[in-house]
């Protein structure tokens, strides 16, 4: 019932509930290839609204593009728009045949893939030509002038004459970090942009782009350049993609310049418009007004044109005007593949001198033609139109400068070229005069004035570049197009005797051309040898060193070009490896060639930084390449003809036969390529060849059927051509040098060619559904194992290879992946074999390696190993049983059938012999290959000392199991027992490592795991590298002079415990019991300690500190923002998913910021302008990672509960294993310790009254220790907030005492625990509910009032005296709870509970106990010792009384030499307590081990303290326990930590410090019982009187208010009569120990005076007239010694007064005590050892300074100077004149002493105070002389006689 209760609402997968490894360790993970897209930059929306001059007389022709400052270059195409009016559009419509739509267009998309501060965004103007200069033309436009009418006039009639002609007009230019990045009209102003406002949309975006965000980066205010410095490109390209719609309104342009129209002179302008102050402002301006709007680019917009005018999706209909793609002209190159047609050139057209023509050439106009041929009818229509046109035309004509013979031309001229140029297309310039004059007589309106032209071809290359070319004055010759004008023509008449007069620039952007002459020259001669043309000036014997030099000249390819058309030049360079061209009859010997070509145009690639690269070193470029751009060549369908006597057998290589080869001859000879001396079987001619290569070969059919077994049982033959992973393969083995080294750095390129050579190869020949081993030639899988034995052993040879050392991990990884990959493609044993083939090296540099670097083969063989098991198909390979098991075939993996791979999810066999694989045996490793290497691997890492290789190897396993958890074929539950099945070992691996499994209940082990953790420790013991070679895993622990092992992280630790709970989750539980029945009790209670450890390592802790949230997800991430949305939103994994549907079902977890249905993201294109603070994010994610936690929590809880059911139902079928109970309760109560879920609670309840039930005497004969817990956990669950908590864990209670009252016929045993607990309960946990504990114990009575079956028994009674005495308890803990912020008032009411406990030894002990943890709490080690030496003397007195052993204190007496306080636990007695009586002193402490113990912690204590002559005292107690039970190694240890303890006390002599004291008296009603006491204090070392004051002052202030309190700042004597009652005052005073004459000679050491103390003394000064100071004379003091009940330390840090003696000292008095203090502090500064030069010197400075020099000589001036004066000296004048004498004496001593230590800087400070000294010396001399007691006895013994004698004779 248990059980199936425990099965509700379980959790399926275990590793959903925990984090997912770290994106860099999960190196078997491979980022799928990037489908090749069309490149985009960062892209900005511009659409044209109005242009509009203020003067409207004639159409005005725009065009814009953006410009580059800093490279000078211009960086887009033109862009032409038309906001005429239809009006002024009709001025020119006798020029214009028709408007295309395309034309029409307003709006554009610019690309900036290198976004900086310095790109502007340039508007151009021009108007119709006509008669003036550009000053004449615009000079109406500037000035109102009167006579407009003129002009307008003047425009019609120009625009109908020469409405084709353009003259430049104006011009303007904007920053585009300045429409973007600014915020108010009033900066745009500042930069002399002639703009009258900025305005922002204040409502929506664009219609058309409702999608477009308004939001943008918080703007800054400053337009200076300085403003981005330190920008990046990429927070410029986050500006650009991240800004609000902006309007900007240009409202005036800059007039053209004529002899400025050149682009140099542009970037002077645009220069100029950057700095502050722009000298700009001269030139000349026309005002008209320029509306743009420039947004963010939408992801998709409709309505749009490519930069070819092709229409992209979606193009609703043809009505709507077209928005441009505009090419950009990237300032760097950009490394990415062309994945889209464009042949664009693009014409400018820069300058032409007639400076010397004879003739009219003034007004110049140059037309452009792409000619075909040289007859006009060859004109190709394939100009771009610009705007308010056709879209193509087959003319273009330059804008026109009046009367310029030298003009400059800004013109772009864009053309589409055809796809295949012939040598006779060429660009036809042709040069006219234009009229603008008004005659009567009409001028020729053109006139042509000269010729020249440019061949499009030279050399069968594209020509691009700068030009000058040579004019012509005629027209050119037939046939000139074949010629460059450079040469000189017969009979042709040039312009300046053929001097370069024109300059143009010729540009392209071609996916056809490559614009390199390197791989022009291979792609021509691959060209011609694919059309069987060779070119006659290389011939046929020249032509293979021709293309060989071709080939090797690929690496000299730029970059940019080589990127773009690399999947171009590596197709053919793979036609070439298998298909080499014949020449003269002969195959090309040139395969070496394309193979080292391969290698080295790969690792130029990899070397690109632009392109990125994966944690494998897989460049993107090339992984896309091989994933959707590679192309085989053709080859010829396999034909399967048993019968013919041509065919290959399944064993011979198909390279060995020629395959067809690139035609170039008719001659025909068949040599393999790789060795043109092997001949070759006959395949055809080379015109079937050309046939097939010209398509017929392309659409082949393949054979429709899959291929059988003929008659005869074996399988048909095969013949074929070569190919390319066999190609590869063979010349990856021979390679050497250079190309080598080449090939190994990117080892990952040529094996994932290979396997998609081998993929392609299956599934083109239907090869798939031949058997494996059939697949592929025998040769073919000996290369590949030559191949892996080459590279393992360069991975052996060169790992520690500083240099090499990256290559080879990559190499290993590389060599890994591939194997991973030929698991799915060839047969299963082979690849097997190639993974023991890499093992055996790599295993035999370990065994045989004594150095560091056996790690790195280690790290690497785990890495490889890992890769190889991440296979799709890992379970099947490793062949897993059926269960139940019986006995199977041995397979191996040399053995291992094809036809595996077609079978079930089964192994044929199942288990029987249990004991071969539940261990990690020889059998258990031969019938599951990979687990067997997983699992030795994690062994062998446990052995090792690196911390590192312990995470890999765990890490192995986790992701191993956390697949299996996740995989959709694995979910039923038998087929996870089956899994489970397969690493039955590692429940033993794991009960191996509990040595060094993390204890989170231990600080001492966490501290020492993380030191050996964080030291550097790389070298592996021999053992350990034998073990890994040898055959038995297990042999190393075995060796007792082995090192210790190292401690594993808590991190690791949970994943290792993890992987032990999955495998006991899944598991068959039928298979377990029967395993676990056969199994020693050793055994299983390692097993149980290993759940004891899972349940501590994941205990549920609550919400997770904010600080601590994703601090290791954000340092493994550049984008944190998109690895957090993954994290919450996304869907890369199933733990986000289950996070998902938590917060569905939990409202609580739902927030606007993640809702799931609007799937938002950060991304500020798809988000609501205002975006939720990071911290509520932060908070969610914290309270979602919480819930799983606890969830996992749970799952551990219920499994544990599983694991233990399990073992006791074992036990109780086996007589051996009864003491397992024992701790399987151990186990279960540390369970109920911990932080349960509720679920987990309940269950938790009915295991363990189940348990008790079925073995009562565990609880109440056998342990009474663990009865104590039980209870101690039971009552805590009783004051669970939680009712079903409650609930239960009362019944838990009820059934304890129930049961054992049935037992005894009463149940004291349970009453005396339950009573102890809860007095532990209140004394230790503060925190518990005192009303839901009434509420169960309420509940309890309720039980035993409704029980009928004991109604007629004592029991009810007994239970009614428990839960009264329980509620007494509950009333001393509101008590303690309301002085619980009162350490000292707490704790008295501890002792006085404890106190009342007097006649209950285990209660008294328990409070005891109770007050230890709370001063430990506070640092009060002191204090915590005297309560354990108190609970040792209460424990030694129960001994005694029990029996009277020698080696045993015979009661509390033997303690008392540690405290005087101690001999109060004597109290207890036999006439109080018999030891006899059921239920009395039961605890565990109560017995020699329990006493040993609490002397153990005391000692502990004291050192912690620093009393270390307190650890001497102690021991001699506990010495001859230990010396009577031999124990020779505690013995051992004990005096090894008393030498530490004398060695502490020597070491620290003088510097030790001890408690301080107080006296504290209370005065008021306030306080209560405290009115009119007074305390000492004792607080912590070197405390003063403000902390203490300031402490007890906020206290009080806080209960009373600040008003109440009040600090009497006196020590004098209180009345209270005089005090305000209302008030509560506080006198505080520092006293010190106080000891008589007699005392002071015993207490001789620093300890000595501050141990066993009791009276303490302060002093008053007073003066008889009532002041506290007066003259030296007047001045007395009052000394008062006080006397506490106890002798400090005690087990409280506060003692009440109970005795007071007051001293009183006349003036001299104080005067010798004074001058006595100061001769001390002279002795002991002068005895000090080593000597300390400072402290003798500020010693003496205090004694004999030039500052105090008054102090002691005006002391015996005033009591010393009466005696000169003839007053009788007195015994106190005695004693201060001695107290002087050895006051100087010191002194001088001192002086000496001094002035042996210092140093010559010193030697004045020395006279200084020798004179000092001499002046008091000569001072003090006839005060302190001997003769002065003499002649003033003289003195009055004369007087006395005169006195007599005057006296007789007057009588």
């Amino acid at each position: 019932m248990n059980k199936l209760e425990r099965q509700k609402n379980r959790q399926d997968a275990l590793y959903l509930l925990y984090p997912q490894q770290p994106e860099e360790e999960r190196i078997e993970y491979k980022q799928p290839a990037v489908p090749p897209a069309e490149h985009f930059g960062h892209r900005l929306f511009v659409r044209c609204h109005q242009l509009k001059l203020e003067l409207e007389i004639e159409p005005i022709f725009a065009c814009m593009a953006l410009y580059n400052t800093t490279e000078k270059k211009k960086i887009s195409e033109n862009f032409y728009f038309d906001l005429n009016s239809e009006a002024l559009r009709k001025m020119i419509e006798s020029h214009v045949p028709y408007p295309d739509t395309s034309s029409l267009s307003r709006s554009c998309v610019f690309d900036i893939t290198h976004p900086s501060a310095d790109i502007f965004l340039v508007i151009k103007l021009e108007k119709v030509l006509q008669q003036g200069d550009m000053t004449e033309v615009a000079e109406p436009y500037m000035k109102d002038e009167k006579n407009r009418d003129r002009a307008r006039s003047n425009a019609a009639y120009f625009c109908d004459r020469l409405g084709k002609f353009r003259m430049p007009f104006a011009w303007t230019a904007v920053s585009i970090m300045n429409i973007i990045g600014r915020a108010s009209p009033v900066d745009m102003e500042k930069e002399a942009f002639r703009s009258d406002s900025l305005e922002r949309k204040a409502g929506g975006v664009l219609p058309s782009y409702d999608s477009i965000r308004k939001a943008s980066l918080d703007r800054p205010k400053s337009g200076t350049p300085e403003k981005w410095d330190g920008y990046n490109s990429e927070d410029f390209g986050l500006v650009f993609d991240n800004f609000r719609p902006v309007t900007l309104t240009v409202s005036s342009f800059y007039k053209q310049e004529s002899d400025k129209l050149a682009d140099d002179d542009l970037f002077k302008f645009l220069i100029e418009m950057k700095k502050p102050s722009s000298g700009l402002k001269k030139l000349k301006t026309i005002p008209g007004t320029l509306k743009l709007e420039v947004v963010p680019c939408p992801t998709e917009f409709k309505w749009g044109l490519t930069p070819e005018l092709y229409k992209i999706d979606p193009y609703p209909d043809e009505k709507s005007r077209p928005t441009k793609e505009v090419l950009e002209f990237p300032i760097r190159d950009i490394y990415e593949p062309y994945s889209t047609y464009r042949n664009l050139l693009f014409v400018y057209p820069k300058s032409i001198n007639f400076a010397n023509r004879q003739g009219s050439a003034r007004n110049i106009a140059v037309k452009v033609n792409l000619m075909q041929d040289e007859e006009e009818r060859h004109v190709l229509t394939v100009i771009f139109g610009k705007s308010n046109c056709p879209e193509f035309s087959n003319d273009a004509y330059t804008a026109v400068t009046y009367h310029n013979k030298n003009p400059s031309f800004y013109d772009e001229i864009k053309i589409r070229l055809p796809a295949k140029l012939s040598e006779n297309h060429h660009l036809l310039f042709t040069f006219y005069h234009v009229s603008c004059q008004r005659k009567v007589e009409m001028t020729p309106l053109e006139t042509v004035i000269g010729y020249t032209w440019l061949p499009l071809l030279s050399a069968n290359r594209l020509v691009t570049g700068e030009f000058c070319l040579p004019v012509s004055v005629e027209k050119p010759p037939s046939h000139y197009s074949m010629l460059h004008p450079d040469v000189q023509l017969p009979s042709m008449k040039w312009v300046d005797n053929h001097k370069g007069l024109f300059t143009i620039v010729v540009d392209a952007v071609s996916s056809i051309h490559t614009l390199d002459e390197h791989l022009d020259r291979f792609l021509s001669l691959v060209h011609n040898a694919e059309d069987n043309h060779i070119p006659a000036h290389i011939g046929n014997s020249n032509f293979e060193m021709e293309l060989g030099k071709s080939i090797d000249g690929l690496k000299k390819a730029k970059s940019g070009p080589l990127v773009r058309f690399v999947p171009l030049i590596l197709n053919k360079l793979l036609q070439l490896l298998v298909r080499p061209p014949v020449a003269s009859g002969q195959a090309a010997n040139v395969v070496h060639s394309p193979f080292e070509a391969i290698a080295l145009i790969v690792k130029h690639l990899q070397g690109i930084r632009e392109l990125k690269c994966d944690k494998h070193g897989r460049n993107s470029l090339l992984t896309s390449y091989i994933e959707y751009l590679c192309t085989f060549p053709q080859s010829d369908s396999i034909q399967f003809s048993p019968s013919s006597s041509a065919v290959l057998g399944p064993g011979s290589y198909a390279t060995l036969g020629r395959p067809a080869s690139l035609p170039v001859s008719k001659q025909q000879r068949h040599l393999s390529s790789s060795d043109p001396d092997l001949p070759s079987s006959n395949l055809g001619s080379p015109d079937n060849e050309v046939s097939n290569l010209m398509g017929s070969s392309r659409n082949q059919e393949h054979l429709s059927s899959p291929v059988r077994p003929d008659g005869s049982g074996r399988y048909p033959r095969l013949y074929g051509k070569k190919l390319v992973h066999e190609e590869l393969a063979l010349q990856w083995v021979v390679a050497s040098g250079s190309a080598r080294e080449a090939v190994l750095a990117n080892a990952w390129f040529f094996f994932e060619l290979i396997i998609k050579s081998m993929e392609q190869h299956l599934a083109k020949t239907d090869n798939l559904a031949l058997p494996r081993k059939v697949r592929f030639p025998m040769q073919f899988a000996d290369d590949i194992n030559t191949l892996v034995s080459l590279l393992t052993k360069d991975v052996v040879e060169r790992h520690n290879s500083i240099q090499d050392f990256s290559m080879i991990k990559g190499l290993n990884s590389n060599l890994a992946f591939f194997i991973n990959s030929c698991l799915s493609l060839m047969d299963r044993g082979f690849v097997f074999q190639l993974v023991k083939t890499y093992l055996k090296g790599v295993v035999g540099r370990i065994s045989g390696n004594n150095s560091t670097d056996v790690t790195t083969l280690l790290t690497l063989k785990l890495e490889f190993i890992r890769i190889i098991c991440s296979h799709e198909h890992y379970a099947t390979l490793n062949l897993p049983f059926n269960l139940p098991v019986t006995p199977s075939g041995p397979p191996s993996p040399s053995s291992i059938a094809s036809s595996t791979s077609q079978t079930s999810f089964t192994s044929t066999g199942t288990l029987i012999d249990r004991g071969l694989f539940t261990e990690l045996s020889y059998d258990f490793r031969h019938q599951h290959f990979l687990t067997g290497l997983v699992l030795s691997d994690l062994v062998t890492a446990l052995e090792t000392h690196l911390p590192g290789l312990h995470f890999k190897a765990i890490n192995v396993v986790c992701n191993l199991l956390a697949s299996h958890d996740a995989d959709p074929r694995f979910q039923t539950p038998d087929a996870k027992a089956r899994i489970a099945s397969l690493y039955l070992p590692l429940i033993g691996i794991v009960a191996d490592a509990l040595p060094q499994l993390y204890d989170p209940n231990s600080e001492a082990k966490s501290s020492r795991s993380s030191q050996e953790q964080s030291s550097d420790v790389t070298v592996i013991d021999r053992t350990v590298a034998m073990a890994i070679s040898g055959s038995s895993v297990y042999t190393m622990s075995g060796d007792s002079s082995a090192p210790k092992k190292v401690n594993l992280c808590k991190e690791a630790t949970q994943d290792l415990l993890l992987c032990f709970l999955w495998v006991l989750k899944n598991v068959d539980q039928r298979l377990l019991r029967v395993w676990w029945s056969d199994l020693s009790l050793q055994r299983l209670s390692q097993f149980l300690e290993v759940v004891y450890f899972c349940v501590s390592n994941f205990e549920y802790k609550g919400d997770r500190p904010l600080r601590q949230i994703s601090v290791q997800m954000a340092k493994k991430s550049g984008d944190i923002k998109t690895r957090m949305e993954e994290y919450i939103l996304g869907s890369t994994s199933a733990r986000s998913e289950m996070m998902m549907r938590l917060k569905q079902n939990d409202p609580n977890l739902s927030s606007p910021a993640s809702d799931v249905s609007n799937r938002l993201r950060w991304r500020k294109d798809q988000t609501q302008w205002k975006q939720p603070s990071e911290s509520s994010e932060v908070l969610f994610r914290n309270r979602g990672d919480s819930v799983v936690d606890g969830l996992l929590a749970a799952e551990v809880g219920l499994i544990a509960l599983d694991t233990l059911e399990l073992i006791v139902q074992i036990v109780q079928t086996s007589d051996t294993l009864q003491s397992l109970l024992s701790f399987i309760l151990r186990v279960l109560l540390h369970c109920l310790s911990l932080n349960q879920s509720s679920v987990v609670l309940q269950n938790m309840f009915a295991t363990q009254r189940a348990l008790v039930s079925k073995f009562p005497e565990l609880i109440f004969e056998e342990d009474t220790e663990q009865c104590a817990d039980l209870c101690l956990r039971l009552l805590r669950h009783c004051s669970s907030p939680v009712m079903d908590i409650r609930t239960h864990a009362s019944a838990s209670l009820y059934m304890l005492m129930r049961q054992n009252f049935e037992i005894g016929n009463n149940f004291a045993r349970v009453k005396m625990q339950v009573t102890m607990s809860l007095s532990s309960l209140v004394g230790q946990n503060q925190t518990f509910n005192e009303e839901y504990l009434r509420k169960s114990l309420k509940t309890i009575l309720v039980y035993a009032e409704v029980d009928t079956e004991l109604r007629n028994t004592t029991f009810p009674e007994q239970v009614r005296d428990l839960v009264f005495n329980l509620h007494m308890i509950l009333s001393d803990t509101i008590k303690m709870k309301e002085f619980q912020e009162d350490p000292e008032m707490l704790l008295d009411l501890m002792y006085r509970i404890a106190k009342g406990y007097q006649n209950s030894p285990d209660l008294r002990l328990t409070w005891l106990h109770n007050m230890a943890a709370k001063h430990n709490e506070r640092n009060n080690y002191a204090e915590a010792a005297q309560c354990l030496v108190h609970a040792a003397g209460l424990v030694a007195e129960y001994l005694n009384m029990l029996e009277d052993k020698p080696h045993l204190p015979i009661g509390c007496v033997s303690l008392q030499h540690v405290s005087r306080n101690v001999l109060e636990e004597s109290a207890v007695s036999e006439d109080v307590v018999s030891p006899d009586e059921e239920g009395i002193c039961t605890g565990k402490y109560f017995s020699e081990s329990g006493l040993v113990g609490l002397l153990e912690q005391a000692v502990s204590s004291f050192n912690m303290a620093g009393m270390f002559e307190a650890v001497n005292s102690v021991y001699k107690v506990l010495i001859p326990i230990y010396e009577h039970n031999r124990d020779f190694k505690k013995l051992s240890s004990i005096h090894g930590k008393l030498q530490d303890a004398f060695q502490n006390i020597v070491k620290q002599e003088g510097k030790r410090v001890f408690g301080t004291y107080f006296r504290v008296g209370f005065y008021g009603s306030r306080f209560g019982d405290l009115d009119g006491q007074e305390f000492i204090y004792k607080e912590p070392a070197i405390t003063k009187l403000p902390e203490i004051s300031h402490r007890l002052e906020s206290f009080y202030s806080a209960k009373f208010g600040q008003e109440v309190v009040e600090i009497i700042k006196d020590s004098n004597t209180v009345e209270k009569e005089h005090l305000n009652q209302e008030k509560a005052c506080i006198q505080m005073t520092y006293v010190e120990p106080y000891f008589d004459l007699y005392e002071q000679r015993d207490r001789v050491t620093f300890f000595e005076k501050n141990y066993d103390i009791k009276r303490f003394m302060y002093a008053t000064p007073f003066t008889l007239d009532g002041r506290a100071h007066g003259d030296l004379s007047e001045q007395y003091k009052r000394k008062t010694v006080l006397t506490t009940c106890h002798v400090f330390p005690y087990v409280k840090t506060r003692l009440s007064v109970v005795g007071r003696e007051q001293l009183i000292l006349s003036p001299i008095e104080v005067a010798i005590e004074d001058i006595q203090k100061k001769t001390k502090e002279l002795g002991l500064a002068l005895f000090q050892e080593p000597p300390d030069a400072k402290m003798l010197q500020m010693v003496l400075q205090g004694c004999i300074g030039t500052t105090v020099n008054q102090g002691p000589v005006e002391v015996a001036l005033v009591f010393l100077q009466p005696l000169i004066d003839g007053e009788l000296p007195s015994k106190h004048h005695n004693k201060l004149r001695s107290c002087f004498k050895d006051f100087l004496k010191k002194c001088g001593d001192a002086l000496h002493k001094n002035k042996t230590l210092i140093g010559a800087d010193q030697k004045e400070y020395q006279r200084e105070l020798e004179r000092n000294y001499q002046q008091i010396k000569q001072q003090l001399a006839p005060l302190i002389s001997s003769t002065i007691h003499t002649s003033t006895i003289k003195r009055k013994h004369k007087r006395d006689k005169k006195l007599q004698g005057f006296d007789y004779s007057e009588t």
